[in-house]
This record gives C-alpha cells, structure tokens and sequence, in this order.
C-alpha cells in the first residue's frame, strides 16, 4: 500500500504506552501489626523448655550411674544360705597336696555303712537239761519173772533172756554205758531206740524181744551169737 492509500489517523497504541510511566515503584501495602504474645504464655512456653532442659540433664548425669548400678546387680552373687553351702562342701572332696585342683564327688551308691552286729549271746545248755530230765531212772519194784511176762516173751524162752540180760546189765533196770550211752536191761543203744522209757524194765525187755527176733531169729538165735562173741 503506499503512503497515499494510508488512512490520515494513526492506529492506536497500547494501554501501556499510553499511560505514563511513574519515576518510583509503588509503595508496598503495609501489613498487620504481629499480635503481642501476652506475658503469661511465654511463661508457659518457657516453663515446658526448663522442664524438658531438667529431664535431659538429669537423664545425662544418671545414665552412667544407672548403668553402673545395673552392671553391679548383674556381677552380685546370688544369695546362698547356709545350708546350700553345706550340702555343697558335703558332696565334693578336695585332695589337698595334688596339683590338680577339681573337686572328686562322692559317690553315695558305693558308700557302705558298717554296723557293729551285736554280739550273739551265748545259748544257755537249755538242751542238755532237757535231755537230762527226760532220763527217767526205774524206781518201780518188780521182778525178773514179772517184767518178762509183762513184756510178753514166752517163758520158754526166759533162760536164753535170763542169760544174755544177766551179762548185759545184771538185771539193773537203770544200767548206763558210759562210753557208749546203752541203757536198760538189755544195754538198748541207743536207748533212744526203745519206745517209751529206756529205763523201764517193760519197755526195755519189750524192745528187746522184737529185736532178738527180728535180728537172729528167736532167743536161742540171739543166745548162740552172744556165746561166740560176747555182744549181741
């Protein structure tokens, strides 16, 4: 377009050109005035500060003490009585004079306690004086003839008996050997053979036919072999 087409107005300029520059920046909206903290809630806020500032002092100045204290409790030794002692001395023994030094227990299951036995009384001869009670010498009267017939041997057969008996005790019913313990009529031996008493005249001469018998047969039988050896 050339300058005569040009329209005779000047296009408008921007607000900013338009309006005037100031020399000086504007001066800043002045703000509030702080509120003043009232006297009483800075004692409040100072009071918690000292209180947290003690704590922490004290927590310092404690804190090796309390550590110390727990540190003795730890290495104490734990209390013993009297009696744990005791058992303890009681179950180990200290060889005194070896180099080692550990204690040996005793073992309870090989330990043995001696008791003295009492000594056994010595027995009185109760059975002596007993067996000299039961001796029961013949006191009885009687004769050779009666006590045979008593005895049931046949009187046939009172020779042979009247011989052997006569040599055996002469007819003493209370004959003893001293060495060897036969008794009676017959010299019975032992003289516990005979039932009853041996000292009986009866009860010896009753024995005695039951042994001629049965050991020779009959009283002659008997009456042969005393004749050959002198004992029946």
């Amino acid at each position: 377009m050339s300058e005569t087409d040009r329209p005779d107005t000047a296009p408008a300029r921007r607000h900013s050109e338009l309006t005037p520059r100031s020399s000086t920046a504007p001066a800043p909206t002045p703000r509030p005035p702080a509120p003043r903290v009232h006297w009483s809630k800075k004692r409040g806020v100072l009071g918690v500060v000292a209180a947290f500032a003690a704590i922490g002092f004290v927590a310092v100045s404690a804190g090796p003490t309390g550590m110390a204290l727990a540190a003795a409790d730890d290495d104490a030794p734990a209390s013993v009585s009297l009696y744990a002692s005791s058992i303890v001395d009681a179950q180990s023994l200290v060889v005194a004079g070896e180099e080692s030094t550990d204690a040996v227990d005793l073992d309870r299951d090989g330990y043995q306690v001696y008791v003295t036995p009492t000594p056994t009384p010595t027995p009185e001869p109760v059975a002596a004086a007993a067996s000299a009670a039961t001796v029961l010498y013949y006191s009885g009267g009687g004769s050779p003839a009666e006590w045979m017939a008593a005895a049931g041997i046949p009187e046939s057969d009172w020779g042979y008996v009247d011989y052997i008996v006569g040599r055996e005790s002469g007819w003493n019913p209370n004959a003893t050997n001293r060495s060897s313990g036969a008794c009676g009529l017959v010299q019975a031996l032992p003289c516990s053979k005979v039932p009853g008493n041996g000292y009986d005249p009866v009860d010896n001469l009753r024995w005695a036919n039951g042994y001629a018998v049965g050991r020779y047969g009959s009283w002659a039988g008997a009456y042969n072999f005393w004749i050959n050896n002198h004992w029946w």
